[in-house]
């Protein structure tokens, strides 16, 4: 076994780290977008109000739109199905998101969240680039 595989079992299954590095990062930057959407299903009111204190109009249809978005997608980012339509989804939302809810770039924890979106949308742009890797439903079709 060269420097350059992982061995996997006793069997003898052996995975280049190139294989499993792209499945490592796509499961890190969904932990972010499922984790969030969960957060929204378990406190509605809270991110309701949260929605039109930024004046956004259809603040029910905008919640439920971010609970689709960020549970389906970051689901769909870790099992690597339509990864790279997905990811530039996501891309665009957290684009979005930076811009709506933490533009006051004069508070710092708004300019930290801010920065975190536009990182996220960075990572999400090498997956478009790149593809999801081996270890992906996209590389079993």
């Amino acid at each position: 076994m060269s420097s350059s595989t992982v061995k996997l079992s006793s069997a003898g299954a052996t995975v280049a780290p190139a294989a499993v590095l792209p499945f490592v990062g796509r499961l890190a930057i969904a932990a972010i977008f499922v984790l969030s959407g969960v957060s929204k299903v378990a406190d509605p009111a809270g991110n309701l109000a949260y929605i039109q204190s930024v004046g956004l109009p259809f603040p029910q249809l905008a919640l439920a739109g971010a609970i689709l978005v960020e549970i389906v997608g970051g689901a769909l980012l870790v099992l690597g199905y339509r990864t790279r339509l997905v990811a530039a989804g996501l891309a665009l939302f957290s684009i979005a998101t930076a811009l709506f809810f933490h533009a006051d770039l004069g508070d710092q924890n708004q300019f930290i969240h801010f920065f975190k979106n536009i990182a996220m949308a960075g990572g999400l742009a090498q997956i478009v680039a790149f593809g999801a890797g081996g270890l992906s439903l996209d590389a079993r079709r």
